[in-house]
C-alpha cells in the first residue's frame, strides 16, 4: 500500500466551463479570485485507461490504482471526504498523488465485500491544495434481482431548503464523457438492468455529490467550501425526479441530502464553509 501514482497536467479552463454548462451554473473566475470550487477537480487529472484494459463493466482491470481485488468484482464509489487549503487555479500545472490507504474484507448481505480507501493529494506550486479520501467498495457479481430485494431507507430530515432535480439520459451521457467514466451502468440500460440488477440507468454518485455541493454554495452566504463529506446510500435513476435538500447545522456547517422519489435517502453530506 506504499505505491504512489502521480499525474501532472496544466489545468485548462475548458473542463470547468463544460461542467458549469452541464450544471447550469456560472463559471467562477478560474485564474484569479475564486479558482475552482471544491469538487470541480473531479473533471481534471483523469485516468485515461486504454480500451484493452477495460473489463466487462467498463472499469479498468489493469494499470489502475486501486487494482481490483479479483476478476468479475463490481466496483462502487460509496463516498468520500474532501478538504481544501485554498483554490486550484487554471492556467497552472497541478499534480495529483494517489495512494491506497487501506483495504478490508467484510461480509455483506449479498456476499464478500472489499472496502478500499484511496487518498488523492492535489498540489500546485509544491503546495497541497486539495486532499481527498475516496471509499471504494468491490462486491461479487450477484443475481440481478438481488439488488432490489431490500426496502429503501426512509429519510425524515426536515429541510430549510429543497429543490427537485430530474436527471435525463443526455445529462448522464455528458457527465460520463466529461469525467471519462466508462462504467456501463450510466449509459447501457440493458447492461445496468440485466447484468448488475439496477432498475434503470444509474445517476453517478459524484454527480449527485456535485449537485449537493452546488446546493451548499447557493445557501452558504457567498462563502467557499473548506470541506465536503458525502456517503451514498441508495442509487438514483434516470428519469426519476429526486430532491436536493439541506439545512444550517452550525455557523460554519451545512447538512445536506438527496432524497429519492419514494422519500428514500440516496446520499447524505456535510459541507464546511470558510
Amino acid at each position: 500500500m506504499d505505491e504512489v501514482v502521480e499525474r501532472t497536467e496544466v489545468l485548462l479552463p475548458g473542463p470547468a466551463q463544460a461542467l458549469g454548462a452541464l450544471l447550469g451554473v456560472p463559471v467562477p473566475d478560474l485564474q484569479r479570485a475564486e479558482g475552482l470550487p471544491l469538487l470541480w477537480h473531479w473533471v481534471y487529472l483523469l485516468d485515461r485507461p486504454a480500451q484493452a484494459d477495460l473489463g466487462p463493466d467498463g472499469h479498468p482491470v489493469r494499470g489502475t490504482l486501486p487494482t481490483p481485488p479479483g476478476p468479475g468484482r463490481r466496483r462502487m464509489w460509496a463516498g468520500g471526504r474532501v478538504s481544501a487549503r485554498g483554490s486550484l487555479r487554471c492556467g497552472q500545472p497541478a499534480t495529483r498523488r494517489t495512494s491506497v490507504l487501506s483495504a478490508q474484507e467484510k461480509q455483506g448481505r449479498s456476499g464478500p465485500l472489499t472496502f478500499v480507501v484511496i487518498r488523492h493529494q492535489i498540489l500546485q506550486a509544491d503546495r497541497i491544495v486539495v486532499e481527498e479520501e475516496q471509499d471504494i467498495v468491490y462486491r461479487h457479481a450477484i443475481p440481478p434481482v438481488a439488488l432490489d430485494a431490500s426496502a429503501p431507507q426512509p429519510h425524515d430530515g426536515i429541510p430549510q431548503w429543497s429543490r427537485s432535480f430530474e436527471p435525463d439520459t443526455t445529462l448522464l451521457f455528458r457527465y460520463s464523457a466529461l469525467t471519462f467514466n466508462s462504467h456501463r451502468i450510466h449509459y447501457d440500460q440493458a447492461y445496468a438492468r440485466g447484468e448488475e440488477g439496477y432498475a434503470d440507468l444509474v445517476v453517478h454518485g459524484p454527480l449527485t455529490a456535485t449537485l449537493l455541493q452546488q446546493f451548499a454554495l447557493e445557501h452558504g452566504s457567498g462563502r467557499a467550501l473548506a470541506r465536503f463529506d458525502f456517503r451514498g446510500v441508495t442509487p438514483l435513476f434516470v428519469g426519476r425526479p429526486f430532491r436536493l435538500e439541506g439545512r444550517q447545522a452550525e455557523d460554519d456547517t451545512l447538512v445536506l441530502w438527496a432524497r429519492g422519489p419514494e422519500g428514500e435517502l440516496a446520499m447524505s453530506a456535510t459541507a464546511g464553509l470558510r
